[in-house]
């Protein structure tokens, strides 16, 4: 689904009113919000019968949040191209190949060694040569070998220059208690498997103004990864077999920074029972080709006020019923809609989204103290790291669990 609207033309409300359905039905949803409000309205109406199976991270919660490592677990080489898919793009304008190499040969050697890798051993390995020695110890690999024995080599002044571009980059993102906490922090006590085959509602809290643009865009592009390595890998699962999640995204644009084409990933959504919901402002925050393979493959449309400029490109989609000038002067909460139906497109015609029903007293407090206790202690949740350390218990999220104590 494609929702577009000017701030304050009522998206979040049609947005939140999606999430709502979606907890009342039983199924799974991940929502990513990076303005903060979008949760914050959610914890505060989701049926407190949904309190089991929170999942929350809240960027400006004093609480330690879930795990979610992006080195840990799944395919080696699927989970490190995606995260380094991710720093490429949002740090595009200062990514050359030589970093690309740098960060890619690093969390390939982490993973490939015993103990439970993590984004912050990345700076240990490649500034420390005790630890980088211990480390590399064991790799057979060939091409690694090779690469290790080329940086070794290096003068210290050519190696602070190398990796000066992603070590500068790595801190800022890391120097985050939230951020470190959330993807590097040890083994993952999210399992995000588990949130989308048993009805879990997984809220990604990241306001851009307590995290910055581009840490927000990276949590939210890592959460997104992982989702999607969870919903390919369903293609193993007989059709009858995979339960309807929903993906949700508002400001999309910042998130979808992966090693694959949107217009690849939303036919596949289809077949594999994920819904995406692609929320924004404007056609001027998408390059062209995104705004082609949205227009061509989000098949059911949206479109709330949006600017002239936008109205005229998005009324091919509903003149003759709806003109250029409608969708420019629609009032708050009123949007064209069109929707394909038993896989048919129905005409376009015009909606008035319900109000939200009144937040419940006490309720987000409740399902906040519901999200922590979702988390027991796991044996495994245990980070030690390739090169040692002293370990630190972790709890792991299970959206199927109630307060229980362990």
């Amino acid at each position: 689904m494609h929702v577009i609207g000017a701030t304050g033309s009522g998206k979040s409300t049609l947005l939140a009113q999606l999430v709502l359905a979606d907890a009342e039905a039983g199924r799974a949803a991940v929502v990513i919000d990076p303005k903060g409000d979008l949760v914050t309205d959610l914890l505060s109406r989701l049926p407190e019968a949904a309190a089991d199976r929170v999942v929350l991270f809240d960027a400006d919660s004093r609480n330690r949040p879930p795990c979610l490592n992006p080195l840990d677990g799944g395919d080696p080489d699927l989970a490190v191209d995606n995260l380094v898919s991710i720093f490429r793009r949002v740090y595009a304008a200062f990514w050359g190949p030589r970093t690309d190499d740098v960060v890619r040969a690093a969390c390939l050697t982490l993973r490939l060694t015993d103990g439970v890798a993590t984004l912050a051993d990345v700076p240990k390995l490649l500034a420390d040569p005790a630890y980088r020695a211990r480390t590399t110890a064991g790799i057979t690999d060939p091409v690694l070998r090779g690469f290790w024995t080329w940086y070794d080599d290096l003068s210290d002044a050519s190696r602070s220059q190398v990796i000066a571009p992603l070590m500068n980059k790595l801190r800022a993102f890391l120097l985050r208690r939230f951020v470190r906490d959330t993807v590097a922090a040890g083994r993952s006590t999210v399992d995000m498997k588990e949130v989308l085959d048993n009805g879990g509602i997984c809220l990604v809290r990241i306001p851009k103004g307590s995290l910055g643009d581009e840490t927000a865009r990276l949590v939210g592009s890592i959460v997104v990864a992982n989702v999607w390595q969870v919903v390919t890998a369903r293609a193993r699962t007989p059709q009858r077999d995979r339960r309807d999640a929903t993906l949700m995204l508002d400001e999309f644009h910042n998130f979808l920074n992966l090693p694959y084409a949107v217009d690849d990933m939303l036919p596949e959504a289809r077949a594999l029972r994920l819904s995406l919901v692609l929320a924004h402002q404007n056609a001027s925050q998408l390059p062209r080709e995104m705004q082609e393979s949205i227009s061509a493959n989000a098949r059911n449309k949206f479109f709330f006020n949006v600017s002239p400029e936008d109205a005229h490109h998005l009324s091919r989609h509903t003149a003759p019923r709806i003109s250029a000038h409608d969708l420019s002067h629609y009032d708050a909460f009123h949007a064209a809609v069109r929707l394909v139906v038993h896989g048919a497109e129905t005409e376009p015609f015009t909606v008035v989204t319900e109000p939200l029903r009144p937040a419940v007293p006490g309720r987000s407090r409740l399902l906040r103290v519901a999200a922590r206790n979702n988390q027991r202690v796991h044996p495994k949740a245990v980070h030690t790291g390739p090169g040692g350390g002293r370990p630190t218990s972790r709890r792991a999220a299970d959206p199927r669990r109630s307060n229980t104590s362990s």
